[in-house]
């Protein structure tokens, strides 16, 4: 851990904090600390940002309630800025949105962005929409019993794979599964965030068995 007196701030003691989701990685927001806000920030646990424009501190959610919960806060290599990961309460946008980052300006035609969230998005509407010839609404329209059915024939396939010691075909396998899990989610209505979740607290867990392991 770094003294925050080794921090860089700038001419008008502020140094910009961009603001990420614990869960998508996705960034929030770019705001600004100084040394008060900062330590606030850290005494609390919740986000506190210095605002320019009134040039005064201000609590993220005091008055929305979308509190931004501080997982961590990292400085860069040049030590003149942070990036602070949060769990957030709601949007971490005055507008409503989950980002403020929401106006696309550029999009490459061959690279694209793959995230469990997008999957996630993209298997909600075809359960909505229905698109005639997708796979993913035949198994909608087959209902829990069929996938359920697949998930097991790709639990089966993923075992075959590994026992054969086949790493391309495990992944392969792995990813069938994976996506029909994520059907399933969207079908019972789990959302990403929900696993993540869980497995959150069970690495908590895990740390703390293995903490009293090394003590014993």
């Amino acid at each position: 851990m770094i003294n925050v007196e080794e921090l860089k701030f700038d001419e008008r003691g502020l140094i910009p904090a961009v603001v990420v989701d614990s869960i998508t990685r996705e960034v929030l927001t770019v705001a600004y600390m100084n040394k008060e806000s900062l330590g606030i920030s850290m005494e609390r646990g919740l986000t506190c940002f210095y605002s320019r424009s009134r040039e005064e501190l201000w609590l993220k959610g005091e008055t929305s309630g979308n509190y931004q919960h501080i997982v961590s806060i990292t400085a860069d290599c040049d030590k003149d800025a942070l990036v602070v990961v949060v769990e957030k309460d709601g949007p971490a946008c005055h507008l409503g949105t989950n980002s403020c980052f929401t106006n696309p300006v550029y999009q490459s035609d061959e690279l694209h962005q793959f995230t469990l969230e997008g999957l996630y998005e993209l298997l909600e509407g075809r359960k909505k929409e229905r698109p005639e010839g997708s796979y993913t609404t035949y198994l909608f329209e087959k209902g829990r019993d069929k996938i359920l059915k697949k998930v097991g024939e790709e639990s089966t396939e993923v075992i075959i794979a590994a026992k054969g010691d086949d790493k391309r075909e495990t992944v392969y396998e792995i990813a069938d599964l994976a996506y029909h899990v994520m059907v399933l989610m969207t079908e019972m209505g789990i959302t990403v965030e929900e696993v993540h979740r869980e497995l959150a607290s069970r690495h908590v867990i895990d740390h703390k068995v293995k903490q009293e392991k090394m003590t014993s």
